[in-house]
């Protein structure tokens, strides 16, 4: 009866551990394996990549392909314009879902769950299906060629946002807003200094995913921008092989690795942010 006990509360044997961790460690090793591969290309010659039978580690470290890409392309320019990109739009989605998702949470209004289930089937709808309209709206505005067209949208919410908040919110009691209209406080104040500080892991969770589609985006810059000092790294690696005429394995590994790294380190920094994120917002009603 002890043991039956002690292995429903998640005691293994020693034959369950052996083949957990062998099941873990090769998902691990199958997960990791792409970035072992990109990082041994970027430290090959071209000749070693076209070698047959080919090498898992280059004879020679070449690290001198990580100062290459930056001589070759403006690798910087497009980093930075990534940077300031992304944080301003993560920034904008943000705070802006988080306002309508207040509203759908705590505000009481006629209509209000019509009015979310709207804005929940706005994210079936595909983005290639407003992109003419769009791109003609943008064009008579003169925005074109610039950032204007893939920032200003950000300051409209997004529909996963407001989701995702919104389920964070309800998990919150609503006997601190009873307790902040005792206090004379308004609904700004409890939006400010109630919700927004108990919110830190939802808000990180949403800052996350959306860097990460922002970062990434290659369709709005590709669509909107014809200035290569402009461009992101997403759309920068894409024309990356234009100076070569044919593609430079080693240079463009090495490139995409560096495009990649800042992601990296910031989900290994937030993932405790992130997993409890999402774990309260999927957990609530």
């Amino acid at each position: 009866m002890r043991s039956s006990k002690s292995h429903r509360h998640g005691d293994l044997r020693p034959l369950e551990k052996v083949i957990l961790y062998v099941l873990l460690y090769g998902g691990v090793l199958l997960f990791a394996f792409p970035i072992f591969w990109m990082l041994s290309t970027s430290l090959k010659t071209i000749g070693e990549i076209h070698r047959v039978p080919m090498t898992w580690i280059p004879a020679a470290l070449q690290w001198s392909n990580y100062k290459q890409i930056f001589i070759d392309a403006p690798l910087a320019r497009f980093l930075w314009n990534s940077v300031w990109y992304s944080a301003v739009t993560v920034g904008a989605v943000v705070f802006t879902s988080s306002m309508a998702a207040f509203a759908f949470a705590r505000l009481r209004a006629r209509g209000s769950l019509l009015l979310f289930g709207l804005v929940l089937s706005t994210m079936m709808i595909p983005s290639q299906v407003t992109l003419i309209p769009q791109y003609l709206l943008f064009t008579k505005l003169g925005w074109t060629g610039s950032y204007l067209p893939l920032v200003i949208p950000a300051f409209t919410a997004s529909s996963f946002t407001i989701f995702l908040m919104r389920q964070f919110y309800l998990g919150i009691t609503k006997e601190l807003d009873e307790a902040v209209k005792i206090d004379g406080g308004s609904h700004f104040t409890m939006y400010f200094r109630i919700l927004i500080p108990l919110s830190m892991p939802a808000f990180a969770t949403a800052a996350i995913l959306e860097l990460i589609s922002r970062w990434n985006d290659l369709f709005g810059p590709l669509i909107y921008l014809n200035d290569m000092t402009k461009y992101p790294i997403s759309l920068g690696l894409a024309n990356f092989t234009a100076a070569y005429g044919a593609t430079p394995w080693h240079l463009l590994m090495a490139a995409s690795l560096v495009a990649i790294l800042p992601l990296l380190l910031l989900f290994f920094f937030a993932q405790k942010y992130f997993i409890q994120g999402i774990v309260i917002s999927g957990s609530k009603g």
